[in-house]
């Protein structure tokens, strides 16, 4: 029997640090719930990723700048975006409480790793 998981239950407050959570993994494809609580990526940090990455905002707002852009772009609840294969990101600044829900997929997706 599959297991029920509720994307708004057991929320941390104020956490030091993303609360990440793989709530599936197969070959090629990871799903991950992430709470953020005000954290953002270390000064001059980007994230290049060998895979995609689809996010969602689901509660909350981020600002998310690609190395490539002159201005973040804002992301509220409901928002989605489409983050391509080794586009240099990184999270300006995140609302507590941030929920997103990430689906990473590619062939270089790894069950347990976090990029």
């Amino acid at each position: 029997m599959a297991a029920l998981t509720n994307l708004f239950a057991d929320l941390e407050g104020d956490a030091p640090d993303e609360v990440v959570t793989v709530l599936h993994a197969a070959p090629g494809l990871r799903v991950e719930r992430i709470v953020s609580t005000g954290q953002a990526s270390p000064p001059g940090f980007h994230y290049d990723q060998p895979q995609a990455e689809w996010v969602a905002v689901l509660a909350g707002s981020a600002e998310l700048r690609f190395a490539d852009e002159a201005a973040p772009r804002l992301l509220t609840a409901g928002d989605t975006l489409l983050i391509e294969p080794h586009r240099r990101h990184r999270v300006e600044r995140t609302e507590s409480p941030t929920i997103w829900l990430a689906i990473h997929f590619g062939p270089e997706v790894g069950a347990d790793e976090r990029p």
